[in-house]
């Protein structure tokens, strides 16, 4: 039975997180990974077995706090607009790193069931979550049309992680997010 240091599993997905981000998904080992976090040898092993088991924590983790960020995000009013301009933006720019490595992971689940099955059933629960938020906004966004909606941000937020951080401005990412939510044709 793996240890249950809930601190030190932080520590050690956040380093995994941090080296995904810096040295994509072949630089992530479980060696790395220790160093990183500062923690003697054969710790990450006892917390995840296999290097897959690793790379599931580490998109686990990114989810979490991925969902606290935006919980916390809701708790200021805010259009639709306004609302996923900040999260893109951050997301982007304060928090790149944590992107490019879910883009990693994502690449690497095209590869390995396992992780694909873990980050299909994340984003199956990024619905429930959205429309949970969208509630307590007040905002009246159709439930059949979240999907797309949260499609469009992960499109939007690839072009963003991708691109090179000093062609990121807010107002960059307002336009896209106008275009995700009111479409490609000028407004009337």
């Amino acid at each position: 039975m793996p240890p249950t240091n809930a601190a030190r599993r932080r520590a050690l997905t956040d380093a995994a997180i941090e080296l995904l981000a810096s040295a994509g998904v072949h630089g992530l080992t479980h060696r790395a990974v220790e160093k990183a976090a500062d923690v003697p040898p054969g710790t990450a092993s006892n917390y995840f077995r296999s290097r897959e088991a690793l790379l599931v924590a580490a998109a686990e983790r990114i989810a979490e706090l991925h969902h606290e960020d935006t919980g916390r995000a809701v708790k200021q009013p805010a259009t639709l607009v306004d609302l996923l301009t900040e999260s893109l933006f951050t997301a982007a720019t304060t928090l790149r790193g944590r992107y490019l490595a879910i883009f990693e992971l994502r690449l690497e689940a095209a590869r390995r069931p396992v992780l694909a099955s873990a980050l299909a059933g994340l984003q199956e629960t990024a619905s429930p979550i959205s429309a949970g938020h969208h509630d307590e906004l007040g905002l009246d966004i159709p439930r059949e049309r979240i999907p797309a909606l949260i499609a469009l941000y992960g499109g939007a937020l690839f072009t963003l992680v991708g691109a090179p951080p000093e062609h990121v401005s807010r107002d960059v990412v307002r336009s896209m997010v106008e275009v995700i939510v009111h479409g490609c044709m000028p407004r009337r």
